[in-house]
């Protein structure tokens, strides 16, 4: 039981971390196709879904550390 726990937590952290990165992606797709099929323009959201998804590979590809970290926490 203790195992299926603690599989379920890193499952848990794993899609937070997922959401994190790529959550403001998705909702900016998600808002270009509901204009798209409301007949309106998703010119501007799908924009700003694609600086979000380039966004989100500049801060993947950044190497974390523990320092990192810290960093972030002392701001």
């Amino acid at each position: 039981m203790t195992e299926y726990i603690i599989i379920v937590a890193m499952i848990a952290i794993a899609a937070i971390a997922v959401y994190q990165y790529f959550g403001q992606t998705v909702r900016n797709q998600t808002a270009a196709i509901a204009q798209e099929l409301s007949g309106q323009d998703g010119t501007a959201a799908r924009t700003a879904a694609q600086t979000s998804a380039n966004t989100a590979q500049t801060v993947g590809n950044e190497r974390q550390t523990l320092d990192t970290y810290v960093n972030q926490v002392a701001k």
